[in-house]
């Protein structure tokens, strides 16, 4: 590593574990809650906790005055829920194009296992190797998604994290196994450190369950979007998820630290 890509990566993260919140989905599913005023949860969820936030490049204005000094990723791939297919991602910014949006890390999507797994690894090669010239850390999210692949079958999973770590990626996202048991054979598969995607919101008990189960499995963190800004309270519940990533709270503890008890 160089000094550059360490500085970044504290930059995202604390002590080598990472609460990013993802809001690139407004290209994917449009202006959705959470999105719009989209100023207000960047500063929600900062004060709350997370490390890091994510959006397209072209949202970087609207990022930056919010972030409360915490640090920002800029996604370089996207498709719709309108279009086609929206496993087909597309390339959508270079490295060069995410340093002037004022991002410390940039961040690609493959699906490992669907027909568009070849062109998304092509993508995440040659944006690894972009990267590198820049000392600009990479988050490859690397989900198990194709015909035939289960997305929380923990050996799809372990391949597509060490799939991300063969291809040259800093930090990898990818789904939760469902249990801290398998999902140690997730971790065990590569040295990079390993953070989950959040889903589809459940309740606040269950996202909290999910992200306890991720660290007694060895995780390092979360990338969560939707169950988080698109909380009633996106400032509570990223201090509840923060808690357990950093301060290895309970379950119980952290619904409490968020104010979440009543709610859960």
């Amino acid at each position: 590593m160089t000094a550059g890509l360490d500085a970044r990566l504290e930059r995202i993260g604390t002590d080598g574990n990472f609460v990013i919140v993802p809001m690139d989905h407004g290209i994917t599913m449009g202006a959705v809650t959470g999105l719009k005023d989209i100023e207000a949860t960047i500063d929600a969820v900062t004060r709350g906790g997370a490390d890091a936030v994510l959006t397209q490049k072209g949202i970087a204005p609207r990022v930056h005055p919010n972030t409360n000094g915490k640090g920002y990723i800029v996604h370089v791939n996207a498709s719709t829920t309108i279009g086609p297919d929206e496993n087909d991602k597309r390339v959508t910014a270079t490295v060069e194009e995410a340093i002037r949006a004022g991002a410390d890390a940039v961040s690609l999507h493959i699906n490992v296992g669907s027909t568009y797994e070849p062109r998304q690894l092509e993508d995440l090669a040659e944006l690894t190797a972009d990267a590198g010239r820049f000392g600009i850390p990479v988050l490859a999210m690397a989900y198990a998604r194709g015909p035939g692949v289960e997305g929380d079958d923990p050996e799809a999973l372990g391949h597509a994290v060490r799939l991300a770590e063969e291809v040259g990626a800093d930090v990898v996202k990818t789904g939760y196994s469902g249990d801290a048991d398998s999902f140690e054979h997730v971790i065990e598969s590569t040295r990079l450190p390993v953070v989950i995607a959040g889903g589809s919101r459940g309740t606040d008990r269950e996202t909290l369950e999910m992200v306890r189960g991720a660290m007694d499995g060895g995780g390092a963190g979360v990338s969560m979007g939707r169950s988080i800004f698109q909380h009633e309270n996106p400032e509570g519940i990223a201090r509840a998820v923060a808690g357990v990533v950093h301060e290895d709270l309970s379950v119980e503890a952290a619904l409490e630290a968020g104010g979440l008890a009543l709610e859960a």
